[in-house]
């Protein structure tokens, strides 16, 4: 009896371990097939996909020669889309290598390239906005407001990933960063900020109530002088002259009028780090950005006033000064959020992810943002009809290197539901006489609108 009761325990056991063994060979397999892309695509022996615009333009091939595109194919898109090379970090490739990666332990190599990443941007539209900029450096970013996709991110200079980096000690420099998703210094267009945390707290009718005296030179409490653009001042004005004008002595004067604390909590409210904040992060399928910080101590002061025009301790990314434009174009006071990956393939041609819209936790209510759209879209109409779209935007001029150069901005929205554009652009130690900000969104309008 005993003997039988043994062998029917040794039969439990046996079969116990054999659950188990195969039980864990399961698991094996299943991590083994599920992470191998991981380890594909970190192999010397990798075998990568291609990367497509939104026409099946491709962006990224890892065979591509100059004999196969052309020279300055990938030129626009160097520093964004990036390689697989080493060279660069914080571009689309070397942040999804995983999705690039061309095998699968089923099925093998891809055939024909079916793996793949398929893009939001718009490689034609990318090519003449880094065309326009002609001798000039800077940045341009824009994106459809309803739906979150990227439709163009150039940064100049660039690089020329064709070259193999062969002159990699003389590329200018910047060459090899996004510079869209990098910290700059804002200037005037941090006043949209500054005007929606003005309204939340003074009210619509509160704000349009007031108005302020331009005599070229605003002297603070503290005997600090704020100077305009325009020495000779612009007399009285309200808030949508005030803007229009980007009346430093205005705005001055406006900010110490707003308590403090309020004043830091709409800018936080934003996403803007203040004082010792610690930063939230900003990440757009893979690639980190900038998130904007500042300092605000006290709205009589110089710097804090300084600050709430773009200058001072201001810092801002354009991809975040782009997604502040979108809350207010698109009504909600929420910012949609940026992608530029519509979807991926496997080797097999299968979707494996495709992207969706989402929106930010509100920066500031909907009735914020009509005003404020209300006020920007009266200023594109004053003055900025040149570009020829029903645009609302606003300007800044930004002091960098310790004043010895000035960068020009413009940021703003296409208020056309056929268009429905957001965007920020940089034209960098910009000097009179030479391409405007104006002229650069005109062509990248006119460029999305062919589309």
């Amino acid at each position: 009896m005993k003997s039988i009761q043994s062998i029917r325990r040794g039969e439990r056991l046996t079969i116990l371990i054999l659950l188990v063994f195969f039980l864990g060979m399961g698991i094996l397999v299943f991590k083994v097939v599920r992470e191998s892309s991981f380890y594909m695509s970190h192999s010397d022996d990798v075998t990568l996909g291609k990367v497509y615009d939104r026409d099946e333009q491709v962006l990224f091939d890892p065979d591509a020669t100059a004999e196969m595109y052309g020279n300055d194919y990938f030129l626009d898109v160097g520093n964004l889309i990036g390689d697989d090379s080493g060279q660069m970090t914080n571009t689309l490739v070397s942040e999804n290598l995983e999705s690039l990666q061309n095998y699968s332990l089923v099925f093998g190599a891809a055939p024909h390239g079916k793996t793949g990443i398929y893009t939001t941007l718009d490689h034609q539209a990318n090519q003449a906005v880094y065309q326009a900029f002609g001798s000039k450096n800077g940045t341009a970013i824009a994106y459809n407001y309803k739906t979150g996709e990227i439709l163009v991110c150039v940064s100049k200079p660039s690089v020329n990933i064709l070259d193999n980096y062969a002159n990699i000690a003389e590329l200018p420099e910047g060459s090899l960063i996004c510079k869209a998703f990098y910290g700059t210094v804002p200037g005037s267009t941090q006043k949209v900020i500054t005007t929606a945390a003005a309204l939340d707290i003074l009210g619509y009718d509160g704000l349009m109530a007031k108005s302020y005296t331009c005599n070229g030179i605003y002297t603070t409490k503290y005997n600090q002088q704020i100077k305009c653009h325009d020495l000779n001042g612009h007399g009285t004005e309200n808030v949508v002259q005030g803007f229009e004008n980007s009346c430093n002595p205005f705005f001055a004067q406006l900010v110490q009028d707003l308590p403090l604390d309020r004043l830091i909590a709409d800018y936080r409210k934003a996403g803007i780090a203040v004082n010792d904040d610690k930063k939230t992060k900003i990440e757009i399928d893979g690639i980190q950005s900038f998130t904007a910080s500042t300092k605000l101590t006290d709205t009589s002061d110089f710097d804090t006033m300084w600050s709430c025009m773009g200058q001072s301790e201001a810092m801002a990314s354009p991809c975040q000064m782009m997604m502040w434009e979108s809350a207010i174009a698109n009504g909600t006071g929420k910012m949609t959020n940026p992608y530029l990956i519509d979807h991926t393939t496997n080797v097999t041609g299968g979707t494996k992810y495709t992207a969706d819209t989402s929106y930010s936790d509100a920066v500031f209510s909907a009735d914020i943002a009509a005003q404020v759209k209300e006020i920007m879209r009266q200023n594109g109409q004053d003055r900025y009809s040149s570009i020829g779209y029903p645009v609302g935007v606003k300007s800044g001029t930004a002091q960098v290197d310790n004043g010895a150069s000035e960068n020009s901005l413009l940021v703003g929205f296409n208020d056309d539901p056929n268009l429905p554009i957001a965007f920020c652009v940089v034209i960098e130690n910009r000097t009179s006489g030479e391409l405007s900000t104006s002229e650069l969104v005109s062509t990248m309008l006119n460029a999305l609108s062919q589309e």
